[in-house]
């Protein structure tokens, strides 16, 4: 049987790929920056600290996390093009004004983080790409698109940086426009970049998206976001209500699995110069390569779990990810004997001010603000002594983070893309935008969260303490999935209109 006409089908998936490319752009918009923040900031406010850059750093996920519910009931009564043309202009408006937070003669730092904040406002348009991919796939469909969106999330975020790189070519002094009192420099040139990209993806929003919907077997149906039609133009295999248990239980999973992650990420710099004694440039050159393949790996994880569900469904597959996340922490518990090395010279000689060494336990925003005295040659090296528990906690090898690492980086793009996946087939034909919001509002309060939990256990109690707590969470995770496990089923499932 013909569920859709070759124009439609077409048309469909075109606008299903401005929505991929909706969600590139937003994770870039991310990460393009996120490595030249603190020297900028620096650059033109002398008086911001270290805790200051992580309220910078907060701010595009606190953003995120406030506009993703407004946008996504936005999307739920009007054509998804509006607030997704709208979010796009917030996000190009707020890099413009990144790239001038140096005009000012006074609080530029304030200016960075309304910048700042605005990006992450624009960024809650995901909560619309995510629903109308949603309402424009099949069931048979939908865990390919969800996993091709998340690859796009993923490669921004790889991306990102790279831009960044090729942008340190053009210096930091780089080219004054003066007419316009603009600055082309390493700083600025990739936000402007990033507002180019902004606006281009506006005009394919406007040239080539349409709406489009299909029930889960893939016939065409109108939807209530069309310009001109009524609420009552959806068919009525929307009648039902949605499971709000399973609703709730994806959300709070989907917390979970972004705030290991967050914690997995904000951990890795300190954790690798406590206990292998790398120098900060060391620890950012080895995590960021380590991070690098990491993503690489999440990409091809995002492709291959496409073809895996197929055979054995979401549900064994989230579980699966989450048992590999597990482990990945347990790993990383100290096992051995041998002690890390310890920092004893800022007792010995006073070399470096406790301060400072109290900076370098932040999060890892704040561990970069670390600034040794002019007259000090040799940076301190080792687990601080103002740690207490180094004296006390076996070293953790460098071949349990690297296994750590890989089991992490492998589990969270499987976890990531089966609570989506899985979470849109609960809420079937309805509109999915707040829904939407809410779980991306629940992902951006993980990221939050997720650095401000370790950076305080880590520093007072150890990664002993930190590691058990995350793994106990996993594991609590891992007990709601089983309570929950049978409501995990689509909505067409569920009101028996197909079978599963």
């Amino acid at each position: 049987d013909v569920v859709e006409t070759e124009e439609h089908y077409k048309s469909r998936w075109r606008s299903i790929w401005i929505m991929y490319l909706t969600m590139f752009l937003s994770s870039v918009g991310f990460s393009i920056v996120i490595m030249s923040v603190w020297p900028y900031l620096q650059k033109i406010d002398p008086t911001a600290d270290a805790s200051f850059l992580g309220w910078i750093i907060a701010s595009y996920s606190i953003g995120q996390m406030v506009a993703s519910p407004l946008f996504g009931l936005w999307s739920n009564y009007r054509p998804r093009r509006e607030p997704l043309v709208v979010s796009t202009a917030i996000s190009v408006g707020a890099n413009c004004l990144y790239a001038y937070v140096h005009v000012p003669h006074s609080h530029n730092k304030y200016y960075m983080l309304t910048a700042r904040a605005l990006v992450g406002f624009g960024a809650g348009n995901v909560a619309v790409v995510r629903s109308y991919i949603a309402g424009a796939t099949s069931l048979t469909e939908r865990t390919s698109a969800m996993a091709n969106t998340s690859a796009c999330q993923a490669v921004g975020f790889i991306l990102g940086p790279v831009f960044q790189t090729c942008f340190t070519l053009i210096g930091e002094e780089g080219i004054t426009w003066k007419l316009i009192d603009l600055q082309l420099n390493m700083y600025t040139a990739p936000v402007l970049f990033g507002a180019v990209l902004g606006v281009i993806n506006i005009i394919l929003i406007f040239l080539i998206l349409r709406e489009h919907r299909v029930d889960d077997m893939g016939r065409q149906c109108k939807s209530v976001n069309s310009e001109g039609e009524e609420n009552d133009a959806v068919d009525q295999d929307t009648e039902g209500n949605v499971d709000h248990v399973a609703v709730v239980a994806l959300n709070f999973l989907f917390f979970v699995i972004l705030f290991v992650f967050a914690v997995f990420e904000t951990i890795a710099t300190p954790l690798t110069m406590d206990m292998y004694s790398w120098t900060r440039k060391e620890a950012v050159f080895y995590n960021g390569i380590i991070l690098s393949v990491v993503g690489i790996e999440s990409v091809i994880v995002f492709m291959v779990v496409k073809m895996l569900s197929k055979r054995t469904g979401e549900r064994a597959i989230l579980h699966g990810g989450l048992l590999i996340v597990l482990v990945g922490f347990f790993i990383l518990l100290p096992w051995g004997k041998k002690l890390p090395n310890i920092q004893w010279q800022e007792i010995k000689n006073n070399s470096i001010p406790r301060a400072a060494a109290t900076e370098m336990l932040m999060p890892f925003w704040s561990w970069q603000a670390v600034q040794l005295p002019d007259n000090h040659t040799a940076e301190p090296v080792g687990c601080p002594v103002t740690q207490s528990w180094c004296l006390n906690t076996p070293r953790i090898y460098l071949a349990q983070y690297i296994s750590s690492d890989i089991l992490i980086g492998l589990g969270y793009p499987v976890c990531n893309v089966m609570s989506y996946t899985l979470y849109s087939k609960i809420l079937g034909p309805k509109p999915q935008g707040v829904y939407m919001g809410w779980l991306t509002a629940s992902g951006s309060g993980a990221r939050i969260l997720g650095p401000v939990f370790v950076s305080q256990v880590y520093t007072h109690l150890g990664p002993r303490w930190a590691f058990s707590l995350i793994c106990g969470v996993v594991v609590l995770s891992l007990l709601l999935l089983e309570i929950v496990y049978k409501r995990l089923i689509a909505f067409s499932v569920r009101y028996g209109r197909m079978q599963e």
